[in-house]
């Protein structure tokens, strides 16, 4: 089932992976509300114009996208969409609900070494750490979040990539190959205003 979706990124750096997202919606680009190539330039609207169209945008959509890209945390306007988008916000007699997040990983010099790290524990499981001071605090705080916790190990206490999580982070090639597996594991997460994860909602 396809879901409305919208991307969050750093302008500057993370357009391409915009693109690419987009095209590997196929069909279900026309469920994405967001910016695309086409948009025009916001850049020297007011910060509360700006506001305007991009909340007229995020209102009715489900999943966010975010990309998470070197200098994400230089963006004015990346972690006030995500609290946006997982808080209930009203509008005359509609209301939105918490939307569900995924986090994909830009591919950088030809892989993803700068934010992720692959190790094994010493009971042999393989496990993913992440550099996550170079995230927000409201991306961070969503993070190993589920609440009873599930272990895929009990030994090392590893949980797995994408239900540990209520944001779970996703290497570019592998959100492209399969959009609709991480887009509809998100919102899965969210359905009951996101039971069974402790949310983090503020920025």
């Amino acid at each position: 089932m396809a879901h409305k979706t919208f991307i969050s990124y750093k302008y500057s750096e993370a357009q391409d992976t915009r693109d690419a997202i987009i095209e590997a919606l196929g069909e279900d680009a026309t469920y994405y509300q967001g910016e695309t190539s086409d948009s025009p330039d916001m850049t020297d609207l007011k910060t509360s114009t700006i506001k305007k169209k991009l909340t007229d945008m995020m209102f009715s959509t489900s999943v966010l996208i975010v990309v998470i890209s070197p200098n994400i945390k230089q963006s004015k306007w990346i972690d006030w969409e995500i609290e946006y988008c997982l808080q209930n916000n009203t509008r005359q007699d509609r209301t939105s609900h918490t939307n569900g997040v995924v986090a994909v990983i830009k591919k950088v010099n030809g892989g993803y070494s700068w934010f992720k790290s692959n190790g094994q524990n010493t009971d042999g499981c393989s496990s993913s750490s992440y550099s996550e001071n170079l995230v927000y605090d409201i991306i961070k705080n969503n993070r190993y979040n589920q609440n009873p916790k599930v272990y895929t190990c009990n030994s090392c206490k590893t949980v797995n990539g994408l239900t540990g999580s209520y944001i779970s982070y996703v290497e570019e090639e592998t959100f492209l190959a399969s959009p609709d597996k991480y887009i509809d594991n998100a919102y899965d997460k969210s359905e009951n205003d996101a039971s069974g994860y402790d949310l983090t909602k503020t920025k």
